[in-house]
């Protein structure tokens, strides 16, 4: 396992369309090890492959444990992730990204998703997931498709500066606070 860098807003490849997983292979079994690694060492709640520079359709999520926070306090990877459903209702409510170093804006998202991929033994399965933990994955699955969070920001104004590292930190904060 190693850290990888996380590539940051300009680098062309956050706004490629990851390719599809076609194969398990002990190379991509590898990159989501240094995914997570990576994630934990960045002190981030998701990474999608992109972000260390790897354009294939490949997640990892872990919120720390809140007992306030469906979902949260596990592990997710998953592999060709696709949104299948998406409540009506929906959040607003910031967001912060390690590929957007010192800010974080306010996103309106929908407030539950069902969610469907494959592991890493390449089995299929489906989340249904709410509230913050469905707000990462949904951020994580528009990284796999080009789409930073700054694209859906409510309004342009709505983009705040905060202490580089402190991205997710103040995400999580406030979402810990709203439960």
């Amino acid at each position: 396992m190693a850290i990888r860098e996380v590539i940051t807003v300009g680098h062309p490849t956050l706004r490629q369309v990851a390719a599809p997983v076609k194969k398990l292979t002990p190379e991509l079994r590898t990159l989501i090890a240094d995914m997570v690694e990576t994630m934990h060492a960045y002190h981030g709640v998701g990474l999608a492959a992109v972000q260390v520079n790897e354009p294939v359709r490949v997640i990892v999520v872990e919120v720390p444990a809140n007992e306030e926070i469906p979902g949260s306090g596990r592990l997710y990877v998953m592999i060709n992730p696709v949104i299948v459903r998406r409540s009506r209702d929906t959040e607003t409510d910031m967001e912060g990204c390690l590929s957007v170093p010192g800010y974080i804006g306010e996103v309106e998202r929908a407030r539950r998703i069902l969610v469907r991929g494959f592991n890493e033994q390449g089995e299929r399965y489906e989340l249904d997931v709410e509230g913050y933990v469905a707000r990462v994955f949904q951020h994580e699955i528009d990284h796999l498709d080009g789409i930073l969070y700054t694209d859906r920001l409510t309004a342009l104004d709505r983009l705040y500066p905060v202490e580089q590292g402190d991205e997710e930190a103040k995400e999580l904060e406030k979402a810990q606070k709203a439960v």
